[in-house]
């Protein structure tokens, strides 16, 4: 069982920088993949980026390649997500979210969630 809490959510202007940070504990698996979902209210959860602990292999949705970046710190066990150039369009409950399958985009592919930071960014 592995527990994730998310950290880093606030409020801030559109064009700022905001950077999550997910710390987990308990036990690890030997492929060990973490992935940030975002959902904004009425809205379904979405992809943001998923990353592999230890293979290193990232991936970003569209609408946040080139201003958000997913990076690790194996030995803190955290995964952290910096954003840059933050929009409106990005407000939303940014969730954590880790699984043994590796690299996924897919919600059910992942077994293990954090509880959420909120993220809100005025225009």
């Amino acid at each position: 069982q592995v527990q994730l809490v998310e950290s880093g959510g606030g409020l801030v202007q559109a064009g700022d920088s905001l950077t999550l940070s997910c710390a987990a504990s308990g036990r690890t698996f030997s492929s060990y993949a973490a992935g940030w979902f975002r959902q904004a209210p009425g809205k379904e959860r979405e992809f943001v980026a998923a990353i592999d602990w230890y293979g290193g292999n990232a991936y970003l949705t569209d609408s946040v390649k080139g201003r958000f970046t997913i990076s690790r710190d194996n030995a803190k066990n955290t995964v952290s997500l910096i954003m840059n150039r933050l929009k409106p369009e990005d407000t939303a409950v940014y969730y954590c979210a880790a699984g043994i399958r590796g690299l996924r985009i897919d919600r059910g592919s992942y077994d293990y969630w954090g509880q959420g930071t909120q993220v809100t960014v005025s225009s």
